[in-house]
């Protein structure tokens, strides 16, 4: 749900901040809050200079560029649009395991890839085929699929560390000073892209810091909810149930999208987004799925 108000806010922030400027102040005081819970990270900072170019790729990808990439995704799209493309990323992070760690692919994670996909074009179609023929494609849907390519990398350096980060080897961090760590790559990244946006933007730019209370109050939410309280929420799931179980239920993103939507900007959904909803979860959970013989399913490695 915090996912889902984070689209529906980013697209209520079209033209009060960049959007690239509003990554970068989001994970900037996130890592102002996160200070008093990640003390211990700054104890040892041979530990991070050791590990500093995983650490600065995962920050890059999971903190400077998906974000970035969602929010100016918004700038053209819808949240609706944006987050069932986003529930696209399971099958993302199938492919790349794939291509980049030797992971197999069985027959049924290609019919799932192939579901998922139909759902996808469907919501880039806009439910008319006639779109994707000629070429007219709302950019906002191709930066998501970017946006999810990214986040599927970063899951994969994720669930494959170098041997510095697995074991006794890896620093004793808890969730907080990892993920201020990746806060702190990110916001590096993150603050020279809002350089370059700033000068590639003419004068009639919106302002690079919130101007009124209402935009305060949506960038605490940002803060807070989709970035700290969801982060934490994600990590127990996933530690209680398993990441291919927790995916699933990533997928309600998309539902609670269109609630909020048709709730705070009135956009209602459309007849092809609980197709391309159905279409995306059947080739999720086709992929993910338990084969009686041959061993585990990708989900499940």
């Amino acid at each position: 749900m915090m996912w889902a108000g984070n689209a529906v806010v980013g697209r209520l922030m079209v033209g009060k901040l960049p959007p690239v400027t509003m990554n970068a102040l989001r994970w900037l005081l996130v890592g102002v809050l996160l200070m008093p819970l990640s003390m211990r990270l700054w104890r040892d900072l041979a530990a991070i200079r050791e590990r500093w170019v995983y650490l600065a790729g995962i920050g890059v990808l999971g903190v400077g560029t998906y974000n970035a990439m969602q929010y100016l995704a918004l700038q053209t799209s819808t949240p609706i649009n944006v987050t069932l493309i986003g529930s696209s990323v399971p099958v993302w992070m199938m492919l790349v395991g794939w291509l980049g760690y030797g992971q197999r692919l069985h027959a049924r994670q290609l019919m799932g890839v192939l579901l998922s996909t139909v759902g996808v074009l469907l919501v880039i179609a806009q439910g008319r085929w006639e779109t994707l023929l000629h070429v007219r494609l709302v950019p906002g849907d191709m930066l998501m699929l970017l946006a999810s390519l990214a986040w599927a990398v970063y899951s994969w350096m994720l669930a494959k560390p170098p041997a510095s980060m697995v074991g006794a080897q890896r620093p004793d961090w808890d969730w907080a000073a990892f993920l201020q760590i990746q806060v702190l790559f990110g916001v590096i990244f993150a603050g020279a892209c809002t350089a370059l946006e700033v000068g590639l933007s003419g004068p009639d730019r919106p302002p690079l810091w919130p101007s009124d209370w209402s935009s305060w109050g949506a960038m605490l939410f940002i803060v807070l909810g989709p970035s700290i309280v969801a982060y934490r929420c994600w990590g127990l799931g996933v530690q209680a149930v398993g990441p291919t179980m927790a995916s699933f239920f990533g997928n309600l993103t998309s539902i609670f999208a269109a609630l909020w939507s048709a709730l705070l900007l009135g956009q209602m959904p459309q007849w092809y987004h609980p197709i391309a909803l159905a279409l995306i979860m059947a080739g999720i959970a086709v992929s993910s799925s338990r084969f009686r013989s041959g061993g585990a399913a990708l989900g499940e490695t």
